[in-house]
């Protein structure tokens, strides 16, 4: 196994493109760890408290599922209080594997593009807002709100500030104001080639159930479309609300893959 991505690699994630767009984006930075044969594995981890990547082909052999948990194990062990975003083929072959450690599915993920928007047919009031840099902590205090309620990272500042700093620097942080000026809603997105990925979707839970967040991803979809990307985003498939919205303005269903890990205490 190598260390080092070379063109293999991103040829091999472009037949996922939507599935594992975050993980193309993650190799393009420093990580922890990087471990790939160039052919039929590549296992990435950005660093703690993140999923561990592991791409396969579909359609794996049982020889080439056992290589996959094998190496993974060892390079990013279950006991280290690992998790690990995969394809559903071989997060079964994980999960047989583990027997007494409740190996599991924590997270089923979907992965949706938007080849055209919808106009959402409730409109809202306010308007869309992008942030500057006068409007850093407010964008922090966002991403925090949005981390606790997904229970990941969720005290650390200061690596929410760097996030909201990188989005502000590329015009790519929004805020939905309503009528009175409030932030009620924020969004923003990261880029992966020629993908526009949305992500911290997230309303004020007394302003949730108003379409807020419905218009705002609508409209940064179609700025992020403006400017020459495809509009794309994960969601949590058991979330059927979140699921709706994004399908009502011109979301498709890409791909699937899940997160597993241990649910022993």
């Amino acid at each position: 196994m190598d260390h080092q991505i070379d063109k293999r690699d991103l040829n091999l994630l472009k037949k996922d493109r939507y599935t594992f767009a975050v993980l193309s984006r993650i190799l393009g930075k420093p990580c922890r760890l990087v471990l790939t044969d160039h052919e039929k594995l590549i296992i990435c981890h950005s660093g703690n408290p993140f999923p561990v990547w592991v791409w396969t082909p579909d359609n794996l052999s049982c020889q080439e599922k056992e290589r996959a948990w094998n190496i993974t194990m060892e390079a990013c062990p279950l006991k280290d209080g690992h998790t690990y975003n995969l394809k559903y083929e071989l997060a079964e072959y994980f999960i047989q594997k583990t027997k007494g450690w409740e190996l599991s599915v924590l997270t089923n993920l979907f992965a949706y593009d938007c080849p055209q928007s919808i106009v959402p047919t409730i409109k809202v009031d306010g308007g869309l807002y992008i942030c500057t840099m006068e409007d850093l902590e407010e964008a922090t205090d966002f991403l925090l709100r949005f981390g606790r309620e997904l229970n990941v990272h969720t005290e650390d500042r200061d690596r929410k500030r760097e996030k909201a700093v990188e989005c502000i620097s590329g015009n790519r942080f929004f805020l939905w104001h309503d009528a009175s000026g409030k932030s009620v809603a924020s969004c923003y997105y990261n880029l992966s080639d020629d993908l526009a990925c949305l992500a911290g979707v997230y309303t004020l839970p007394e302003y949730r159930r108003k379409h807020y967040a419905q218009n705002l991803v609508y409209e940064v979809s179609e700025l992020a479309r403006g400017k020459g990307y495809m509009p794309m985003l994960y969601t949590d498939a058991d979330y059927a609300a979140s699921n709706a919205c994004y399908m009502q303005v011109g979301y498709a269903l890409k791909g699937k893959l899940c997160t597993i890990g241990s649910v022993k205490e």
